[in-house]
Order: C-alpha cells, then sequence, then structure tokens
C-alpha cells in the first residue's frame, strides 16, 4: 500500500518545533497526535488540496507501529473507504498537515499551555462530549 509518508516542507519545521516545545516524545508521536486531532475536527479534507511532500519523511512502521491497522481504520471510516483504496496515504498525509498546522496555530494563540495539558483538556473535553 504505502511505505513512508512526508509532510510538507513548511510542516517539517512545525512538526521539528512542536517535539521540542510539548516535550511529548519523539517527532513521530507528534505527528500521531496531529493525524487524531485532524480526525476529531470531523472535516472531510481532499486529495485534490495535497501540499508538498519536502517535508519529514516518516516510515510507516516507524509513524504508526503496529497500530497501522487501527490508522487506517479512522481513514475508511471517515472517508468511506475500503481498507485497500489506493487514496489512503494522501488521506493520512493531508490530516498529518492540517494536524500540524492547527495545533501550530493552538500553541500559538496559548504558548503558556503545555502539551501534557493539551492533551488531558482534550480527553476531558471528549469524555464531556459523551454524557
Amino acid at each position: 500500500m504505502f511505505n513512508s509518508i512526508k509532510t510538507s516542507a513548511n510542516n517539517k519545521i512545525i512538526v521539528t518545533d512542536l517535539t521540542r516545545k510539548l516535550a511529548l516524545g519523539p517527532e513521530n508521536v507528534i505527528a500521531r497526535i496531529a493525524f487524531a486531532y485532524s480526525l476529531s475536527k470531523n472535516i472531510k479534507l481532499s486529495v485534490s488540496d495535497l501540499k508538498d511532500s519536502k517535508g519529514k519523511e516518516y516510515n510507516k512502521n516507524v509513524l504508526f507501529g503496529q497500530y497501522l491497522t487501527y490508522y487506517i481504520a479512522l481513514i475508511c471510516t471517515h472517508y468511506n473507504l475500503y481498507k485497500t483504496d489506493k487514496d489512503i496515504p494522501k488521506y493520512i498525509k493531508l490530516h498529518i498537515d492540517h494536524g500540524l498546522e492547527l495545533l501550530d496555530e493552538e500553541f500559538r494563540n496559548n504558548s503558556n499551555v503545555t502539551g501534557f495539558e493539551f492533551i488531558v483538556q482534550k480527553v476531558e473535553n471528549g469524555l464531556q462530549n459523551l454524557i
């Protein structure tokens, strides 16, 4: 299906900065958070809006580890695709790039919030929405 995903050139800088600022782990962890954060917004992105692929490259095993099938399932569910659809890597890239941009904006506007506080706040908000 795919071996790696590359962010846009702009997002290479963003993921490095967020990794340093948030102290939540290596860059692949920030990319996973960005992916999930983008999907949580429930926005359908278009493959025609793909940005360049001149940024940080993530091997699928480094990016998703043993949970690759779950991440693919999230994309399939969100876009109503079958697990072998050729556009899945494009949607993954779109959501990583989109999520990195959202996170960058979020932390520029809330520079006093730590990565841990951000995660806890989002989990609490998500749990409250279930009630």
